[in-house]
């Protein structure tokens, strides 16, 4: 299976959705797609949709921490939000939740954001 990046700019926030799998082979092209639209767009917050992403490796954590750091540094905040059971597994054991917000739906994670904007 591979994976589909849905990038959306939504008042001063990033969404970005991910479909299918986050892995070695697809990890690259959401980096450069990600970092390219907080590069060149408006937006200061990123909220990370996983609701569909059904399989991630250690790559997608890497990807997810490099924006993390990237729209940390731009003042920013990020967020996750529709986390499967799989998924959840790997970012709790990862420690990534002691530095990212979790939300059952984009709909609270934008709630959140709007807060802090």
């Amino acid at each position: 299976m591979s994976l589909q990046l849905e990038l959306e700019h939504y008042r001063n926030v990033l969404i970005v959705r991910l479909y299918g799998e986050l892995d070695h082979h697809t990890a690259d092209i959401v980096r450069y797609k990600t970092e390219e639209a907080i590069m060149r767009g408006t937006s200061s917050h990123i909220i990370l949709n996983l609701e569909s992403l059904q399989f991630m490796d250690s790559s997608g954590l890497g990807v997810i921490l490099g924006r993390y750091k990237q729209v940390k540094s731009r003042g920013g905040k990020m967020v996750v939000c529709g986390v499967n059971a799989n998924v959840h597994r790997l970012l709790e054991m990862s420690g990534l939740f002691k530095i990212l917000d979790i939300y059952d739906n984009e709909r609270a994670a934008i709630s959140s954001l709007e807060v802090v904007s």
